[in-house]
């Protein structure tokens, strides 16, 4: 496919540096403090950068990657927190959407998440990108387990039972983090397809823990299986 550019916002440094010593004929920019590393996947063009953390971040990111490098599909690796007690630790969720948790005009009268005078406040990931990602993750990730589902975003850190019960009541999210539905949003209004991927790091009802340098190792060498599978067939 030609005149595609492939934006990937990834979350962890070991990440970025795997993806981008793929990448031919790297070239760096500098913007919002933020290093965008630009070159070829194979026949693909790519653009790979660390976003920073929290929902600003994130938008600014995304903005960057529409304005400065032309993308026309935004990828989003990162790491979550689980709503769903089928999901385990290192388990990849794929978004079917993604909203904001902590949008909250609930005095004006909208429900909890809607953000005020916008069509939607639930925002859609691409069927395509997500069907291929679902069929790819089960084939270079066959150790672990994929989902798809409600990715739900806010600028805290979800850290026990009860704030998950209420992520899960109020929006029946699969998982929660810190900047998925920012990206969402921006690639939104810039009607670029999008997806998020997110390796969980927790149980939702605080059961299982893991050391935590090891599932990073771990959630990245998936993460990076799924992104470099994915990237030809964008």
């Amino acid at each position: 496919m030609e005149d595609i550019m492939i934006g990937i916002i990834g979350a962890m440094d070991e990440e970025v540096t795997q993806l981008k010593n793929k990448m031919q004929q790297v070239t760096i920019t500098k913007k919002a403090g933020m290093d965008f590393y630009s070159g070829n996947f194979g026949d693909r063009a790519v653009v790979i950068v660390r976003s920073g953390i929290g929902k600003v971040n994130a938008s600014i990111c995304t903005q960057v990657l529409v304005d400065e490098f032309h993308a026309s599909a935004i990828i989003n690796t990162g790491i979550a927190g689980s709503l769903n007690n089928d999901i385990n630790i290192g388990d990849i969720v794929l978004s079917t959407d993604a909203l904001q948790h902590d949008v909250d005009a609930v005095a004006f009268g909208y429900k909890l998440g809607v953000i005020p005078r916008m069509e939607t406040s639930i925002f859609k990931a691409d069927e395509k990108l997500l069907t291929k990602a679902e069929r790819l993750c089960k084939k270079v990730n066959p150790d672990i387990s994929v989902f798809k589902g409600r990715i739900v975003t806010g600028d805290q850190f979800i850290a026990n039972k009860d704030q998950k019960d209420r992520l899960v009541t109020n929006f029946s999210g699969f998982c929660t983090e810190m900047e998925g539905a920012a990206i969402a949003q921006a690639a939104y209004l810039n009607q670029i397809p999008f997806l998020i991927i997110r390796a969980i790091s927790d149980k939702a009802d605080n059961s299982a823990t893991v050391d935590y340098p090891t599932f990073e190792a771990k959630a990245i060498e998936h993460t990076v299986n799924l992104v470099t599978a994915l990237i030809p067939e964008i």
